[in-house]
């Protein structure tokens, strides 16, 4: 346990590292912290907070930076968070407001990026079933098929579809109108089951289409199902203590390719209410030691279905950010609630 003063003093350094980006010194602090204690006091309560691990001293400078555990005792218990000023809120409501699903998703990505300048990250629903709520089949080619699916949700997903068997548009029009008058709604898994004994009355070679549509449906929908969508990666590359640090970046972006470990911590996060933070070495993946994430649930109708949050330098304006990620996930929620 801290007593105040080191409370404050720890609060202030913290803050000045955060803003200013540079070690803070004990004039810094002298000057900042609104204590009236003389610099050997100082350098005292600095000595004890770095004994403790809360804070660091750089080879290169006399100054303190704090560490992992540092950040972690700030936020816990040091921290006031921010209101979002209006102009951003209205922004996010906008922005957020309720449409396709799919645009929605992509948008909370690119508004975290946009407004942190950081990394923006959007974890989108796992699907139950690989439903549908409507098929068309357009002729490419003699064996060529292009088949486009719509989901429940409103979201498209194009495969195309490769056959032994030439079929005529009107032999498209005919599958595609079958499976929407008698199965939209259902799930593919479910019309397969059911192929067999209700498609006696259609042709042998308009059976094999459908069989391949709901093959290649069946594909499309889960590829796209719990992906991770990222925006403003790039973002990372201008933060200072970053850029200097490319082994560092070099992981976190092989991270952002195989994001199957992302998606792993990101699910964490829908066991959480409310917003849940990774500081370093604290989210178990290597990639991030140098990183902290933020993350969210959203929900659809009262049910967590995936999560959203920010990655960046364990150096950011926690207090700000915090609420951005939190916000973002409850008018997500709702603008999908509403859909």
């Amino acid at each position: 346990m801290l007593n105040e003063r080191a409370q404050i003093l720890l609060k202030t350094l913290v803050e000045r590292y955060i803003h200013e980006g540079q070690p803070v010194g004990s004039r810094a602090l002298s000057k900042h912290a609104g204590l009236d204690l003389s610099p050997a006091t100082i350098r005292n309560v600095m000595a004890d907070l770095e004994e403790m691990g809360l804070i660091t001293s750089p080879h290169t400078s006399a100054g303190r930076v704090p560490t992992a555990k540092g950040y972690r005792l700030f936020i816990d218990s040091l921290m006031v968070v921010k209101s979002l000023d209006k102009v951003e809120l209205n922004h996010l409501e906008n922005q957020l407001a309720p449409d396709n699903p799919s645009r929605l998703i992509n948008a909370a990505s690119h508004l975290l990026s946009e407004l942190t300048r950081f990394a923006g990250v959007v974890i989108t629903p796992k699907r139950k079933g690989a439903a549908f709520r409507y098929i068309e089949f357009m002729a490419l080619s003699e064996k060529r098929i292009l088949l486009i699916i719509v989901t429940p949700e409103g979201d498209v997903q194009n495969r195309i579809i490769f056959t032994n068997t030439p079929y005529s548009q009107a032999d498209l029009i005919e599958a595609s109108n079958f499976i929407n008058q008698n199965y939209a709604g259902c799930t593919l898994d479910d019309i397969r089951v059911r192929l067999d004994g209700e498609l006696k009355q259609l042709r042998g070679d308009v059976i094999k289409l459908m069989n391949a549509a709901i093959v290649a449906g069946g594909a499309a929908i889960t590829e796209s199902s719990g992906s991770v969508v990222l925006a403003g990666e790039r973002n990372l590359l201008q933060v200072d203590e970053l850029s200097d640090n490319l082994s560092s970046l070099k992981k976190l972006f092989e991270l952002f390719e195989r994001k199957t470990k992302l998606m792993q911590l990101l699910d964490l996060s829908r066991q959480a209410h409310g917003v849940k933070i990774f500081i370093g070495g604290e989210s178990d993946v290597a990639s991030l030691e140098e990183f902290s994430v933020i993350t969210a649930p959203y929900e659809i109708e009262g049910v967590i279905v995936g999560t959203v949050g920010v990655i960046g330098p364990r150096r950011m304006a926690y207090e700000r950010v915090i609420p951005l990620v939190d916000i973002t996930a409850k008018l997500l929620s709702s603008s999908l609630s509403q859909h």
